[in-house]
């Protein structure tokens, strides 16, 4: 799908897979692979048929934040544009359900595009880093928006004030992960979960997505509100409605 340089977006049913492609540089960022990230997420976010986006990296690396020595030299291939830093957004509030398939070095800008999923599994050899202080950045991609409502305030500020690279076993232990599987195995695991997701009755799913990003801003009054609205729709569509006559006749 697309013809893009530095990612690649492929798409088999209701699942998309996302992967940042730069290997020979771990997938470091360039102002390109922001155009294009950019490009794809707006371009799915309209598709009424996705249900589920794996984020993930080709070669060794998930997505390590810029590639450092590529806007050192000067070599930025191309201008770049303010709505570019609109990708977390996308990213995050997409109608399908995101899961990072985090498969290598996940740092910086990664690392917050990691924590704008919505569901994150690692390979166990993974290796995180808020990393932006450590290069005299004070941060982007809203990571200190995202990695509070996930790991607690005091362990984001500690994460980012004090840059070091953490472990799965740490992630996982702080709740920023959910698994961590042998490196061979993470794609399998992420995509059996991504098909029983988009197996789902998609007016169901999709709802329980847009109720989670709903609550992230609304009063509690008016969440139940929006959340009763929702609920009565997907409950009348047909497939909802399969959905629970199945349930039923499997529990009797």
């Amino acid at each position: 799908m697309g013809a893009y340089r530095t990612i690649e977006l492929e798409r088999r049913g209701g699942i998309a897979t996302l992967a940042f492609n730069r290997p020979d540089r771990l997938n470091g960022i360039t102002n390109a692979m922001m155009r294009e990230l950019h490009h794809a997420l707006r371009t799915l976010d309209g598709d009424p048929d996705l249900r589920v986006l794996i984020l993930t990296g080709r070669g060794k690396g998930f997505c390590p934040g810029a590639d450092v020595t590529h806007y050192a030299d000067g070599g930025a291939d191309e201008a770049l544009r303010s709505e570019y830093f609109d990708i977390t957004r996308l990213l995050h509030e997409i109608s399908a359900v995101t899961i990072a398939a985090i498969n290598g070095a996940c740092a910086g800008a990664g690392l917050g595009w990691a924590a704008a999923c919505d569901l994150r599994y690692a390979a166990e050899t993974a290796k995180f880093n808020s990393a932006f202080l450590g290069v005299g950045i004070s941060g982007d991609m809203a990571l200190p928006w995202l990695l509070p409502r996930i790991v607690g305030a005091t362990r984001a500020r500690e994460l980012c004030f004090f840059p070091r690279k953490f472990t799965t076993v740490e992630a996982l232990d702080w709740g920023f992960l959910l698994g961590a599987y042998p490196a061979e195995n993470l794609m399998r695991e992420v995509e059996a979960r991504a098909a029983t997701l988009a197996a789902m009755a998609a007016p169901a799913l999709m709802g329980m997505k847009q109720n989670f990003i709903s609550g992230e801003t609304m009063s509690l009054k008016d969440y139940i509100a929006i959340e009763t609205a929702r609920h009565s729709a997907s409950g009348a569509s047909p497939e909802s409605r399969a959905a629970f006559k199945a349930f039923g006749k499997a529990a009797s």
